[in-house]
């Protein structure tokens, strides 16, 4: 299990850094928040160890990987039992275009974030979302231009 941490400066600078380029090596991670490497790594599994730092990853360009177009699927369903939700979210974690899942408060119950190369493709995933659940309403939106995407995180609230 992750452990608190108390997290300076330095440790934001580090975490700034890793968010805008994983691939950095310490040295170079070092030189920029003014540290020795060895303390510079010590603080980088520190914060891994403590489960700030969850993963490193590669981000795809998505064009170049054909799945340009971005859907937003709405989901509203009448039933809301344990075992409904059970086989809903198997259905969601069966279908690699479905990149973000939330459960939602307000008028929407569950809202998706669905990569695709065109509206075809999306028919197969709605087809696919569909048949392995009831559900009383879905609703999709086309993305029409991406006007900010990010995965870094905003800082600024770490006590």
């Amino acid at each position: 299990m992750s452990k608190s941490v108390k997290l300076d400066s330095t440790d934001l600078k580090l975490l700034a850094l890793l968010q805008e380029d994983a691939s950095l090596q310490v040295a170079e991670l070092a030189e920029a928040v003014g540290l020795s490497q060895t303390p510079c790594w010590r603080r980088v599994q520190r914060l891994r160890e403590a489960g700030v730092i969850t993963r490193n990853v590669v981000l795809l360009d998505r064009h170049k990987v054909n799945v340009g177009v971005t859907v937003f699927v709405s989901v509203r369903t009448n039933t809301h039992t344990q075992a409904w939700f059970d086989q809903f979210r198997a259905t969601i974690e069966a279908i690699p275009e479905v990149v973000e899942f939330y459960r939602m408060s307000g008028d929407v119950d569950y809202l998706l974030r669905v990569v695709v190369p065109d509206i075809g493709a999306y028919d197969k995933v709605y087809k696919r979302l569909i048949s392995g659940t009831q559900l009383f309403d879905v609703s999709s939106s086309f993305a029409m231009e991406e006007l900010k995407f990010t995965t870094a995180l905003p800082l600024s609230y770490i006590d």
